[in-house]
């Protein structure tokens, strides 16, 4: 094959409006229909606005019911909470036999057809408000009611591994009772009915900050007094009693839950905050809302999308795939705009876990399978929050980064230094792999023996106490958002200010070597490998960083700057290989002793900072490190990023294989088709919607700098239509048939120079 530098597909072929004759960018053909109604949540269907989400279903009564979720709901324990449940019934009761359920996702809404009455569901996209609608031919009352599980105060039974654990005999043994505080449920209002959560303690930061060693960080407490919930609001309603809210005899209804969020805050803030926004949004009339609130999601659809077209008896497997991706897409459009980042383990669409879901005798209190739990619990793990955002550049939805961003390299910047200085001794910033949302470490993790009383200050647990990556790949994914959107500012006050902290950090961590090269001893290689000297993930990530740094525009950086760069990029060490049956392959460290997981490291040099991938000379050495790992590295379900590996690399059929396999992945206890998992997080599973989303794109566009190259994994047998974002402002839109790239669109044209046809490239 000849060098992929040396062929440039320059032609722009055919105009816009030959593109999307069939598909273009509505995702129409993906919209999720039943036509029958569903016993519980897990027949729910996600809908929300970036920041709150529902889980709706519509039982076989006829009753709309809908868990509402926020990605800032956090309670006086540190847990994401559910704000509560919804149930809304018509009487008389509209029947299903004839039913109809459709997802729309051309404008984010749950649209059904239960007999002769239509019902529409859907949460704004510009305001904090759901909107719930009803209509038919006869006249019907409307009863919205609140049904809350968190009535009085109950003991948690069990945690899981990142609840805040409190220390009451031998340290790190036991945890002192976890308290669930009741909810508030408004009294005595007119015309509406509500309810909130207010944290009136805070368990975890203060304890937590002085178990570590940072409580001279002065920070206000991220949990006391923060409130959430909702006020229920219908035209002429009248209130029932506090829970349930009534309208006349009507053929339509709607009812307006309005939900909300506000730390620190009273009851009395929390409603004026709430009036306020009710003021706001009613400023606008319901169908104008409802019209940019349709604009808002077809902006949304227009900005990217890919359809694989299969021929033959591909055409299934190419519809799941393509279905999988829009259907995850979607579910991240739901949830990456709120305050904090996207969790890992069932974003705000995590429901009850039926095996556990058990009350106790008076029926009232859910044990921790209620609609409150997860897997894993409410901390953020790097490896697995980073997956749902890596994809994120490549579809356009640049501000739905804001929030991870904002979290790790703004928020917590200033405290990262401190953290780092008081347990290292030294400058910089490390950020850890296990933290809260305040940037503690687990107190699991950390353990329980005061900072002051130890010699060495850094976590005890041996599962994440040497591993430095997250500062790396935060810097690299930094760089990718630039590169697209050449946000100067972004640039300058975020990534270079964070990228040099991490180089200050490993430059002071570790000694050099006789031959000035660092040697990153003690360390370890992600989660899998311990007592490692130069772990593969490290070290690929400071080259790449560095070199992206480097090769930035000289008006960007100062020379000092520069200098800087140089300067540490000869210290870094090789990237490491090792053999393997004879084979030369990479390795997931200089040195490495003891395997305890089943991560890939060494190819982390593949994925996630692209210093081997296809068109590059080392190629080979990522194939057969590829090839050559044990069954226990390899897999397509969950965290496991073999889909993206094989990409990177060129493997087209391989990876088609292993994506499809991985859209076939759902939660089988789940009726909708894109709640994956449990896998080895929870339901919906968003790492492995996210390897789905980013190995799916791999497959038909990858980038390195300005060179873009297009179909560099596409399988022979499936057609496609697409239209991606490549860095410095450019979108490729293009159509591939019968294994040719037979129409193209670059925008700017003058891009089109930076364009590799892989497809051609290889026929030649």
């Amino acid at each position: 094959m000849k060098c992929m530098n040396s062929i440039l597909f320059g032609a722009v072929l055919a105009s816009t409006a030959a593109f999307g004759s069939e598909f273009g960018e509505s995702p129409d053909r993906y919209n999720v229909v039943w036509d029958s109604p569903s016993k519980d949540q897990h027949g729910s269907m996600p809908l929300g606005n970036g920041s709150t989400g529902l889980n709706a279903w519509i039982e076989p009564n006829g009753d709309l019911v809908f868990y509402i979720g926020r990605t800032d709901s956090w309670g006086d324990n540190g847990r994401l909470l559910k704000l509560g449940k919804v149930r809304i019934k018509l009487d008389p009761a509209p029947s299903t036999e004839d039913f109809l359920q459709t997802l729309s996702l051309a404008d984010g809404s749950l649209k059904a057809r239960c007999g002769h009455t239509d019902i529409r569901l859907w949460v704004d996209a510009n305001h904090p408000v759901i909107h719930a609608e009803f209509s038919g031919p006869q006249k019907t009352e409307a009863t919205a009611s609140i049904e809350l599980w968190r009535t009085e105060k109950y003991t948690l039974p069990s945690l899981t591994n990142s609840d805040v654990m409190t220390d009451t005999s031998k340290r790190g043994l036991h945890h002192a009772p976890t308290i669930i505080e009741p909810d508030t449920v408004l009294k005595n209002q007119i015309g509406r009915i509500g309810w909130y959560h207010r944290n009136i303690k805070s368990v975890g930061p203060a304890m937590c900050a002085e178990i570590q060693g940072v409580a001279g960080f002065k920070r206000e407490d991220p949990l006391l007094h923060r409130t959430f919930g909702a006020v229920i609001k219908a035209k002429d309603a009248k209130r029932v009693d506090d829970t349930h809210l009534r309208t006349p005899k009507a053929k339509t209804h709607q009812f307006d839950i309005y939900v909300l969020t506000k730390h620190p805050a009273t009851e009395a803030q929390w409603l004026d905050a709430v009036e306020t926004a009710m003021e706001k949004a009613e400023k606008i009339g319901i169908e104008e809302r409802r019209e940019e609130h349709a604009d808002w999601w077809k902006a949304f659809w227009q900005r990217s999308w890919i359809h694989a077209i299969g021929t033959g008896d591909q055409q299934e497997d190419a519809f799941v795939v393509s279905r999988g991706y829009a259907l995850q897409r979607y579910i991240n459009a739901c949830a990456a705009r709120g305050a904090y980042p996207i969790k890992f383990n069932g974003s705000i669409f995590n429901v009850a876990y039926e095996n556990g879901y058990k009350l106790n005798e008076n029926r009232t209190l859910p044990t921790p399978g209620g609609a409150d739990y997860r897997r894993w619990g409410p901390g953020y793990w790097w490896q697995n929050t980073r997956l749902p955002y890596i994809s994120m550049c490549t579809s356009g939805d640049f501000e739905m980064t804001d929030a991870l961003y904002k979290m790790y390299c703004q928020d917590l910047f200033e405290y990262l230094k401190y953290q780092t200085k008081v347990h290292t001794g030294h400058a910089g910033i490390y950020v850890p792999e296990n933290v809260y949302f305040w940037g503690d470490h687990f107190s699991i993790t950390y353990g329980w023996e005061p900072c002051s009383e130890r010699e060495d200050k850094l976590q005890e647990s041996p599962w994440h106490k040497w591993e430095w990556v997250s500062g790396t790949e935060l810097t690299f994914m930094m760089l990718d958002r630039y590169e697209h959107t050449l946000d100067e500012a972004f640039l300058k006050e975020t990534i270079i200010p964070f990228a040099n902290e991490i180089f200050i950090f490993f430059d002071q961590q570790y000694k050099k070597g006789a031959d000035g090269k660092l040697v990153m001893h003690p360390s370890m290689a992600c989660e899998t490998w311990w007592e490692c000297t130069n772990p593969m993930p490290e070290v690929a990530g400071l080259h790449a960083i560095t070199d992206r740094l480097l090769a930035l525009s000289y008006h960007l950086t100062t020379p000092k700057q520069r200098a800087f760069w140089q300067q540490s990029k000869r210290s870094f060490p090789d990237l490491p290989t090792t053999e393997v049956n004879g084979v030369k392959v990479y390795a997931p460290a200089e040195k490495f002793a003891k395997c305890n997981n089943g991560e890939a490291p060494e190819l982390y040099s593949v994925f996630p900072f692209r210093l081997c991938s296809f068109e590059k000379p080392n190629a080979e050495l990522g194939i057969q490190t590829l090839t050559n790992l044990k069954a226990r590295f390899r897999g397509n379900n969950g965290w496991r990023q073999d889909d993206i590996f094989m990409a990177y690399l060129g493997l087209a059929e391989q990876a088609k294989k292993n994506l499809l396999g991985r859209a076939k992945g759902n939660d089988k206890g789940s009726r909708f088709p894109a709640f994956w998992g449990p896998n080895m997080d929870w339901i919906p599973d968003q790492d492995h919607g996210g390897i789905l989303l980013k190995a799916f794109q791999s497959m038909i566009l990858q980038t390195d700098g300005k060179k873009i190259f297009v179909t560099p994994a596409w399988p022979k047998d499936w057609n496609a239509e697409f239209k991606l974002h490549a860095p410095y402002k450019t979108t490729i839109q293009g159509r591939v048939e019968n294994g040719k790239l037979v129409e193209m669109k670059v925008t700017p044209a003058f891009r089109a120079k930076d364009v590799v046809n892989v497809m051609d490239l290889k026929r030649q």
